[in-house]
């Protein structure tokens, strides 16, 4: 039988320096990624997304983990989607499996989590909870029934609505401002790679050593992916030729 949920949590704050308080919280990734660089000293680290709020950055933790698993043969598959949901299950585990795989292989050296990370911050992920929760429906609870309170200011009710309103406005701003930003990531990521092959393309076919051929059409059929545009859509201004990707 495994360890139980409140054994791995002390285990894992102790061995990565962290403080998670639940077992979703290892569905980003990250914590897996450092119980195995405590094994092998190896790891990327410094591309772990330990406080990943986006699901592409989760992927791309549990990229890096898998990325280890084949460098080191460690045959187990790593059950991603299901990881990812941050489901307690699902996490329980794969984590008591990590703990396994912990005992059989770490060697006993001294391992300093936090420089390994380079200083980065490691707060437990969050876990969201709806908009307007408990809290907001405490203060807005009228009192009545429950014996005298005091006073109430004239516009107090109205006041205290305002205020509710502008709090769900907040987190729904700070969430789409996230969200924003994950989604500029990945459009200049890919952005980044479709320009790296046009570049290479360009260069082929203008190369004083290039020879017309099969090859020839398949570089011109490459060309004619990349500049393909739809309806509606306007090709923008040339980039400058020395603009950095």
């Amino acid at each position: 039988m495994g360890e139980s949920r409140t054994e791995l949590l002390q285990w894992l704050n102790d061995l990565l320096s962290l403080n998670y308080t639940k077992i979703e919280q290892c569905g980003t990734g990250a914590a897996y990624c450092q119980i195995f660089d405590s094994i092998y000293g190896d790891l990327p680290l410094t591309r772990v997304k330990f406080n990943a709020k986006q699901e592409y950055e989760s992927l791309a933790n549990f990229k890096i983990l898998q990325n280890v698993f084949k460098a080191k043969k460690i045959d187990k598959p790593i059950l991603v989607e299901k990881l990812t949901k941050c489901k307690m299950q699902d996490n329980l585990e794969f984590l008591q499996w990590c703990k396994r795989f912990w005992d059989q292989n770490y060697s006993g050296q001294q391992y300093d989590a936090v420089a390994r990370r380079k200083g980065q911050a490691a707060d437990p992920p969050a876990t969201l909870a709806p908009v307007g929760g408990a809290a907001f429906a405490r203060t807005a609870t009228s009192p009545s029934g429950s014996g005298p309170r005091g006073k109430t200011p004239i516009g107090g009710s109205r006041v205290t609505q305002n205020n509710v309103e502008v709090l769900t406005l907040q987190t729904q701003l700070s969430d789409m401002t996230t969200q924003m930003e994950g989604l500029e990531k990945e459009r200049d990521f890919y952005f980044a790679k479709l320009r790296d092959i046009e570049i290479l393309v360009q260069q082929e076919l203008e190369s004083p050593d290039h020879q017309e051929g099969k090859e020839d059409e398949v570089l011109k059929e490459i060309q004619k992916i990349l500049y393909s545009t739809e309806e509606g859509f306007e090709v923008p201004e040339a980039v400058p030729e020395d603009e950095t990707f």
